[in-house]
């Protein structure tokens, strides 16, 4: 197989547009102007679709928001809105917002255009051509998609043919081909888009894939071997139904796998996909490539050992590629290079003797499928080599008191490092009454607990009512996050156990000078 020859591959991301047609997705016009300015500045795509026109009043002051921005900052040509063949309502609403590029959707297969518009392909192209001649004179940039052009040309490759003739010399910029429903596999993207390329060569061909057969990125592959230079994304792979092609998946394929030359800067890769889980409320799963939470966590004892004696379960797919760090997890499948890697992590040495009998007590927190964290360790431990290194402070009683309609009440009894100190707090929720009247404690110490960033409760399947409870809670500790987890059969102390781990942290280092 002769090898692929390296060329610039550009990609237009359309989280802003497709992306947003994911079920309950919807962004406020602030956070649309956010994404598209990370999308351009930060992660440096090539283009962007960011709304499709006259949807909203709202969608229009959003785009009209990003355009100033994007002109300013010279990105105006890279902003892209989706239009319709309406002749002037369409190129209008674009120029409202002092736009300069419409995307207009065509019916790239015969059966959209005969049962879904009811036109012959003759009428559909005079009314194409019509709009696009009025974008043009209004000194807009055109580009066309061919909806459902997988299976138009599939069912009917020669209707494709018939309208790329009659409209390929129009003014046109692109020619975009979506596999709208997500039906094709990479055999088919690479024979029919090298049969268009190969019979437009005059022609700019993007390929746009959904994610339905989970084949997106596989299918973009086989675009860019057909010919094709620019290929379409989102981040997160959000999109309708299963999705569009992940713009970290496709951007380590094409550089990796492909050796292709990218605008792409990965180190802005994670913050983005983070910020953009955010606006959605869709999350990541944990084993995502390249942006989950645990992809770059080695969980194997013989994993870590492997690493640790040179690099020998690394791979090009390195975390600081993405500014992100390697971590190793803690539990059941740990062995002794695991946990040295974490204690490393935290500056902590330990003898070999107290190292195993941590790991001991390890592996049976992991039997009893406990999640156990870095951050967790020091407790550990604390717990098994009897150190009160991180037991400044100590809860002697609690009573949580909640009624419909009125604040919650703690009175909490607790010991900080040999004191003893009562205290009440109000608040919503016994969790924040609680937070409340700890905070009155630890001010006389200089450690109020943090903000909260995340609040996360999980609950065994079953539904028995006694089944131990699992809190976990992201802490803001300004330049950094940091999490804390509490476990008990009572959802409100685990937290509360959640919070004092937070605490004993902040009192620990407040008594190591960190």
């Amino acid at each position: 197989m002769t090898a692929l020859a390296s060329r610039h591959i550009r990609l237009m991301d359309t989280t802003l547009r497709d992306g947003e047609q994911t079920q309950g997705v919807s962004f406020s016009p602030a956070e649309k102007v956010s994404i598209a300015k990370a999308l351009l500045k930060s992660l440096r795509v090539d283009r962007v679709e960011v709304a499709s026109a006259c949807v909203s009043e709202g969608e229009k002051e959003a785009v009209r928001s990003i355009n100033e921005w994007a002109q300013s900052a010279g990105y105006g040509d890279a902003v892209e809105v989706l239009g319709f063949v309406d002749h002037q309502r369409s190129v209008d609403w674009v120029l409202e917002t002092q736009g300069r590029v419409i995307n207009l959707l065509t019916k790239g297969s015969e059966k959209h255009c005969r049962e879904q518009l009811g036109k012959t392909l003759d009428e559909h192209v005079e009314q194409i051509l019509t709009t696009v001649q009025y974008a043009l004179e209004k000194g807009l940039k055109v580009n066309v998609y061919l909806e459902d052009w997988s299976n138009g040309y599939a069912d009917s490759p020669d209707y494709v043919y018939a309208l790329m003739d009659r409209i390929q010399n129009a003014g046109i910029s692109h020619f975009m081909l979506p596999d709208t429903l997500g039906v094709m596999s990479p055999d088919d993207v690479f024979d029919s888009l090298s049969d268009m390329c190969a019979r437009y060569p005059n022609v700019e061909f993007d390929f746009h894939p959904h994610n339905d057969y989970g084949l997106a990125t596989a299918n973009i592959m086989a675009a860019v071997r057909a010919g094709v230079n620019t290929v379409h994304c989102t981040v997160n792979c959000l999109g309708e139904r299963a999705g569009n092609a992940s713009v970290s998946e496709v951007t380590v394929v094409l550089r990796d796998k492909m050796g292709m030359k990218l605008s792409i800067d990965e180190s802005h890769i994670v913050r983005l996909s983070n910020m953009v889980e955010n606006f959605s409320g869709k999350w990541v799963a944990a084993n995502a490539p390249v942006i989950g939470e645990d992809v770059f966590t080695q969980t194997a004892g013989i994993h870590a050992d492997g690493d640790k004696k040179g690099g020998l379960y690394e791979s090009k797919l390195s975390p600081e590629r993405f500014s992100r760090v390697r971590s190793y997890a803690l539990g059941k499948m740990s062995g002794k290079a695991s946990l040295s890697k974490n204690l490393e992590r935290l500056g902590i040495t330990l003898s070999a003797e107290n190292q195993k009998r941590v790991l001991n007590r390890i592996v049976r927190l992991g039997d009893s499928k406990q999640t156990i964290t870095t951050e967790d360790l020091p407790f550990i431990i604390a717990d098994v080599l009897e150190s009160e290194n991180y037991k400044h402070i100590k809860l002697l009683d609690c009573t949580i008191t909640s009624r419909l309609d009125q604040s919650s009440v703690a009175a909490i009894k607790v010991d900080v490092n040999g004191e003893q100190h009562e205290s009440t707090g109000t608040g919503n929720g016994g969790f924040d009454a609680f937070k409340d009247a700890a905070n009155k404690v630890l001010k006389h110490y200089d450690a109020l607990l943090p903000e909260l960033l995340d609040y996360e409760v999980r609950i065994p399947k079953g539904g028995h009512t006694n089944a131990l409870t699992e809190c976990v809670i992201t802490w803001d500790r300004g330049n950094k996050k940091h999490k804390t987890r509490g476990v008990h059969s009572n959802q409100v102390f685990a937290s509360i156990l959640a919070a004092l781990r937070m605490s004993n942290t902040q009192l620990h280092e407040k008594a190591n000078g960190v």
